[in-house]
């Protein structure tokens, strides 16, 4: 197959020049994770390079031995030889491809599930500043890309030196001299694709991006489709796709325009020296210098040397979009893993005393979120955070589960210091329902065992029922096996709501976080679960965030925020006493 010869050039010819060699080292790093792979495909590439070199010595043998010394007897065995020798080569390159081919799928697979492992190490902040669709396109399409340098390029370069140094071994000992004047186009080719190199990175770079934010647009486009159609912006929702698509369009023209000139310029210089390669010889055979076989079989030659010139475009595509991509992969993987995620202390038991001591955070800076905040929830007490929206509620409970670090003040579980806890630890003895309930797309029964991994479909149903969320599930024909659908869009509000609960419920945990959970459910359904609840918090700490004051009338100490900051503090009637912003909140609520 033409279009898979190799290209007989110096590596360095076809790699920008300002690209970090430990960028390269490390995509060829992979490659050690399949060592064997890697060497068989490297073999056959050695013997399919030698096999090159029957072709000419066939061809001079017919010239100078069959047709000048008239031996037809050696015609059959010299035609043999050449048919076989290509039937060799092409079997090896076609096993050397299929071997290529999954060694690039393995490769694939493995980054890719190291860098989604990355992704589940960051810590949340890093998430607040990465489009969705961005990160998405760094997996699905710059890890792919990235390997394509391995498996297409560098095998693809290894094999072409090592044709080049074979063929022009061949050339130089039959002809030093007519091997210097094929060689006349080489130095002009390497300017002009080492300068080419250097101008495409931040052009493939510009593409890159550009794609990226086109499939941050899409994914945002498709995940707020309802919103799209209830607002009827659908024409203004085109424009801006249409937009984003133009720029990818004249980005990756960018790079285009420069290959239409850069390469046809390439192969004219290389096509000529065939020219002056056959003059050259036809002179020196005419004053007896060369043996009428010498220059035909430098022309076959010259298709195993300078051909794959027109492999150079590819290669060099496939290491500048290949580099582009490997450095975006490799910023996700190089920063810094959430700290505590694993390490830390783990405390056997957990009592679940609580304790704030003049913290302090903010999501950007000179923007305090919550200032010199200090309370405290002995084991067992359920704490509730009210206040007004933007008032710092979510902000300590994303404290609390390390979500965030505080940067002022330290947090205190059991007496030691929050930062001193491993965070899966923390995690694994911490329940949380958000006012965004989440559900997988997948079943009902995967999707609760996420707070227990080993729970038994019992266990899932009472836990179901205790949310008052078993009902509807049981409606369903498929009942526990119910896909929830993306975002679970098969179930209402407050169905994902009770859902998320229930999951709460099976996770059974002795710190327990309820961010208005109960915002989405009718009176009647309320009142159900806010029983179930009780029972829930029963013997372990809660923090409880509510609009609905009826949520929070029970709790042991009612925390009233307001700018970030604790302004009042006591029991429900306590702090109804105070005629304060609590009163006024509760006035309100019965409006």
């Amino acid at each position: 197959m033409r279009n898979q010869k190799k290209i007989p050039l110096p590596l360095s010819l076809s790699i920008p020049h300002d690209m970090p060699m430990s960028t390269l080292a490390r995509i060829l790093h992979h490659t050690f994770r399949f060592p064997m792979r890697s060497a068989i495909s490297l073999s056959m590439a050695i013997v399919c390079t030698l096999l090159v070199l029957v072709l000419p010595g066939v061809t001079m043998q017919f010239i100078d031995v069959i047709i000048k010394q008239h031996r037809p007897d050696l015609i059959l065995q010299t035609a043999a030889i050449g048919i076989g020798a290509i039937f060799l080569r092409q079997l090896l390159f076609s096993l050397r491809t299929y071997y290529n081919n999954i060694l690039e799928l393995k490769l694939t697979h493995e980054v890719r599930r190291e860098l989604y492992d990355k992704l589940q190490r960051l810590p949340v902040k890093w998430f607040d500043t990465n489009q969705s669709g961005e990160i998405m396109s760094r997996v699905a399409d710059d890890v792919p890309t990235m390997d394509r340098v391995i498996v297409e390029g560098v095998d693809q370069a290894i094999a072409s030196v090592l044709q080049f140094i074979v063929v022009i071994g061949y050339m130089v000992y039959h002809s030093w001299q007519l091997t210097l004047v094929t060689l006349i186009p080489l130095p002009f080719i390497g300017l002009i694709t080492t300068w080419w190199a250097r101008r495409a990175e931040p052009k493939w770079r510009e593409s890159s991006e550009a794609s990226a934010a086109l499939h941050s647009l899409l994914h945002d486009n498709l995940a707020g489709i309802r919103q799209i159609k209830a607002y009827t912006v659908e024409p203004e929702s085109l424009d801006h796709f249409d937009n984003a698509s133009q720029i990818v369009g004249e980005k990756h023209m960018n790079v285009m325009r420069g290959q239409a000139v850069i390469w046809p310029s390439v192969s004219f210089i290389a096509e000529s020296g065939i020219i002056l390669m056959v003059a050259f010889g036809s002179w020196w055979v005419l004053n007896g210098k060369l043996s009428e076989g010498v220059p035909m079989a430098f022309l076959v030659a010259w298709g195993f040397l300078f051909d794959p010139i027109s492999r150079i475009n590819t290669l060099s595509q496939t290491f500048t979009r290949g580099i582009v991509a490997a450095k975006r992969v490799f910023a996700i993987i190089d920063t810094p893993d959430e700290i505590n995620l694993t390490e830390g202390l783990r405390p056997d038991p957990f009592r679940g005393e609580v304790r704030f001591e003049n913290v302090s955070f903010s999501y950007a800076e000179n923007a305090p979120t919550i200032h010199e905040v200090s309370l405290h929830a002995a084991p067992g007490q359920t704490i509730a955070l009210v206040g007004p929206t933007g008032a710092g509620k979510s902000t300590i409970l994303n404290l609390l589960t390390r979500f965030y670090e505080a940067d002022h003040g330290t947090i205190y579980l059991d007496e030691k210091p929050i930062t001193e806890l491993s965070k899966e630890w923390l995690r694994d003895h911490t329940g949380y329902v958000t006012q965004e309930s989440f559900l997988f797309n997948t079943t009902i029964r995967e999707n609760l065992r996420l707070a227990k991994k080993d729970a038994s479909d019992e266990e899932i149903w009472a836990a179901l029922e205790a949310a008052n969320a078993a009902s509807f599930i049981r409606e369903s024909s498929e009942g526990l096996d119910t896909v929830a659908g993306e975002r679970g869009i098969r179930f209402s509000g407050g169905e994902k709501q009770r859902l998320s609960i229930a999951r709460a419920l099976l996770k059974n945990p002795p710190l327990l976080l309820l961010d208005e959970a109960t915002s989405a459910l009718d009176n009647e359904t309320e009142r159900l679960v806010q029983s179930a609840l009780e029972n829930l918090r029963q013997d372990r700490t809660c923090f409880v965030i509510a609009h609905r004051l009826s949520t929070v009338r029970k709790a042991d100490c009612i925390f009233v925020l307001k700018h970030g900051k604790i302004e009042e503090s006591g029991t429900h009637e306590q702090l109804l006493a105070l005629d304060g912003i609590y009163a006024q909140l509760a006035q309100n609520s019965l409006k």
